[in-house]
């Protein structure tokens, strides 16, 4: 059992080794990027990364406040539901109707990697070998969509 401060360093950890992984990798566009916390340049469109002691996912996240507006955004990422699943080389789950920790609803498209543990460094290599490749195509992807949610902005 881990104290919450060996938890904290422990995740720390991690995402500082993971962002020190991919600083040199640059964008689909070609520019530096802040894989991390990447931005997407919308607001209420994320792509977040996430690892615990059971598993690790990657999604987008639409976390609109207004449930209309999100289901506009959703609506666009259905009509280039092809497009991202051809980039990614894989297929998502598509939940539209989800809540976050807080329990504020927002809709997302994820992929899970069951199994691994974020405070396992032995895991660590897994975790990278998951998120790197996805996260890279979810900028490939977005370098395309993104002009798609012009209107939407």
């Amino acid at each position: 059992m881990y104290s919450k401060a060996e938890i904290t360093q422990l995740r720390q950890a991690f995402w500082t080794t993971f962002g020190q992984y991919m600083a040199p990798i640059p964008s689909a566009e070609g520019d530096t990027t802040n894989w991390i916390n990447y931005k997407t340049g919308l607001k209420h469109v994320y792509f977040r990364m996430q690892a615990d002691k059971r598993q690790a996912s990657i999604a987008i996240e639409l976390t609109h406040p207004d449930a209309g507006i999100r289901e506009l955004f959703w609506e666009q990422f259905l009509e280039l539901r092809t497009l991202l699943h051809e980039t990614l080389g894989e297929t998502w789950t598509w939940e539209a109707d989800a809540t976050d920790a807080q329990g504020q609803p927002l809709s997302r498209i994820y992929q899970d990697l069951p199994g691994v543990n974020l405070f396992s460094r032995d895991d660590w290599p897994a975790l990278i070998s998951f998120f790197k490749p996805r996260l890279m195509a979810l900028d490939a992807f977005w370098a395309d969509a993104q002009y798609s949610f012009e209107a939407l902005k």
